[in-house]
């Protein structure tokens, strides 16, 4: 089948960043839902001449159905998998389906309710009292975080609820596992607990220096020329520095996040060359589908933390299709020309989620207002840089790794992420359920407006009975009931 002038402009367009791409039919119907680190690479492979004849026969039945495709820019390819995941469980696509491509990941599970609990991985969550870690992209970074905390903390790894004498007879982890057999009293049920608050705290992050204990074995056993015994350890901590830093939640305690918070804002002071310590930064992002439905966030922090009664969300109102650069600057305009006009106090700093072309859009708006002093940089998403636009900054800002200033600006970052990508699938969701109504018999654009107009939103009619809605001006009963019947549809 000939290429649409359609796909031939989108292939032309895609981006080489990871994220994720959705292969639709002739019908507008999601089939199939995929992941890359490259969307140009991965995208354009399947519409080659050599893929069509030469792939198995599941891929070329694949191709042949395709007639459209939509993309998701990400930030990395670790997101692109987790995304992927979700948009195959939202929208159960008939390939990925067939192909029995459902996508769970690894977590590790703690079972925190019994005597003696255990460690081990699983991939469904359930409702059982057991403390849980992750999802992780890395299936192996999983198994050696369970295997690593056995030994580190000597866990036991059978499977009885209570182990006693009689399973000791049939054990022998305390010698060849390290495990520290509470089945036979060598240690109490209180220490025994100790243990597994260790591991579990090791999980959220809070036992960062067992990591620079490896290390340092690592560093030992190559001095010694123990190379073999030191790429282990050096496998072993690239997998748990995994675990822990990327995929596992950290929860620290509120009074601990205040204070390295403010050691980020003095430190983001010194770096930026700023006259105060930014105190509230607003920070913005972009988010759209293959330039559909395009809106953008804009997150707050005060004193470093995410203070989300001052979050706000955008729909872009001015710009058509992916131009995240205009819609930066749509975004900037409106939010602080309205606080020019409510006399409101600005932000000591503003941030954009991009590279020098948004910063640039967005700092021309703030000159266009006159708040030329309002200070305002860009966070590119490669290396992490903080992107300057000043004659007397040459070349970009990188903060130390893991040094608090970094924390603040990049965790405001993918806040304003996530919080774009939330309000750009709700209003998905809602072109989705919207079009249905147009599907139905009788409902046309003004019954559709008035059905709105009277219940207020698509989500209140979605909740509505069959009695409910036929009380709207102009739907009977068997009306109401069709409507009712179509919303029900997943």
């Amino acid at each position: 089948m000939p290429l649409t002038e359609n796909i031939k402009t989108k292939l032309k367009a895609l981006p080489d960043e990871p994220g994720c791409y959705l292969m639709r039919d002739r019908d507008g119907k999601i089939i199939y839902v995929g992941k890359a680190a490259s969307l140009r690479k991965r995208v354009r492979s399947y519409f080659r001449q050599h893929t069509k004849r030469t792939a198995q026969p599941k891929i070329r039945s694949l191709i042949s159905s395709i007639a459209d495709f939509d993309i998701v820019v990400l930030k990395s390819e670790a997101e692109a998998i987790l995304t992927e995941g979700k948009l195959i469980k939202e929208y159960r696509p008939h390939y990925n389906t067939l192909w029995k491509d459902d996508k769970r990941f690894v977590m590790i599970r703690v079972d925190v309710q019994h005597p003696f609990p255990t460690i081990g991985k699983c991939r469904i969550k359930k409702k059982d009292g057991a403390a849980y870690f992750g999802p992780y992209t890395s299936g192996m970074a999983a198994k050696v975080a369970v295997e690593f905390l056995e030994r580190r903390f000597g866990l036991r790894r059978c499977r009885p609820r209570e182990p006693d004498a009689d399973t000791y007879k049939h054990c022998s982890n305390d010698i060849i596992a390290n495990c520290s057999a509470p089945c036979v009293g060598k240690v109490t049920q209180e220490e025994y607990r100790l243990r597994v608050e260790d591991a579990c705290a090791f999980l959220r992050g809070e036992r960062m220096e067992m990591l620079k204990e490896l290390r340092a074995e690592m560093e030992t056993a190559a001095l010694e020329h123990r190379f073999e015994d030191a790429a282990a350890l050096r496998d072993m901590l690239l997998h748990l520095h995994h675990a822990v830093k990327e995929k596992a939640k950290v929860r620290k305690s509120p009074k601990m996040k205040q204070a390295e918070a403010r050691l980020g804002l003095k430190e983001l002071k010194k770096q930026l060359k700023l006259t105060a310590e930014p105190r509230v930064i607003e920070c913005f992002d972009i988010s759209n589908i293959s330039g559909t439905n395009s809106v953008a966030s804009m997150v707050c922090s005060v004193d470093g933390v995410p203070y989300p009664n001052r979050y706000r969300r955008f729909r872009i109102k001015t710009v058509e299709g992916a131009d995240d650069p205009r819609s930066m600057a749509e975004v900037v305009r409106r939010r602080y020309s309205r606080l020019q006009r409510e006399n409101k106090p600005m932000p000591e700093l503003v941030m954009v989620d991009g590279g020098i072309t948004q910063l640039r859009a967005a700092k021309a708006e703030l000159l266009a207002l006159g708040l030329d002093d309002l200070p305002i940089v860009g966070l590119a998403k490669r290396y992490e840089e903080v992107v300057w636009d000043y004659e007397s900054n040459s070349g970009n800002l990188v903060l130390p790794r893991h040094s608090d200033g970094l924390t603040v600006v990049t965790r405001l970052r993918d806040e304003a992420h996530r919080f774009a990508i939330t309000y750009h699938r709700d209003l998905r969701r809602q072109r989705i359920m919207e079009s249905r109504l147009d599907e139905i018999p009788g409902i046309g654009n003004a019954k559709k407006e008035m059905l709105l107009k009277h219940f207020g939103s698509i989500v209140r009619l979605s909740r509505a009975t069959v009695e409910q809605i036929a009380e709207a001006p102009g739907i009977g009963t068997k009306t109401a009931e069709l409507i009712r019947s179509e919303l029900d549809k997943k």
